[in-house]
C-alpha cells in the first residue's frame, strides 16, 4: 500500500500525492468516509466509480435475494 506525506500549508492540512496519483487541474472534490477522505477530479467525479464498477467480473451480482419478511408474534411485557 502506498501512502502520501501530510503537512501543514498555514492553517490547513495538506498532502504530497506519489507522481502517480497526481491530478490534473488545480482542484480535486473532497469527500469525507468515516475515518477517512476520498479526492476525485473535479471534471468528472462519477468516472471513478463507473470504472471501479466496471472492474467487477461478469456474474457479479450487486443485489441479492432476500425472503419475505416473517410475520411474527408481538412481544408483550
Amino acid at each position: 500500500m502506498d501512502t502520501a506525506r501530510l503537512f501543514q500549508s498555514g492553517r490547513s492540512q495538506a498532502v504530497r500525492l506519489p507522481k502517480e496519483y497526481r491530478f490534473a487541474g488545480t482542484e480535486v472534490v473532497v469527500q469525507h468516509f468515516g475515518n477517512g477522505v476520498l479526492l476525485l477530479p473535479v471534471d468528472d467525479p462519477w468516472q471513478t466509480l463507473e470504472t471501479a464498477l466496471s472492474s467487477f467480473e461478469p456474474g457479479f451480482v450487486m443485489t441479492r435475494e432476500q425472503p419475505a419478511a416473517q410475520v411474527r408474534a408481538e412481544i408483550t411485557a
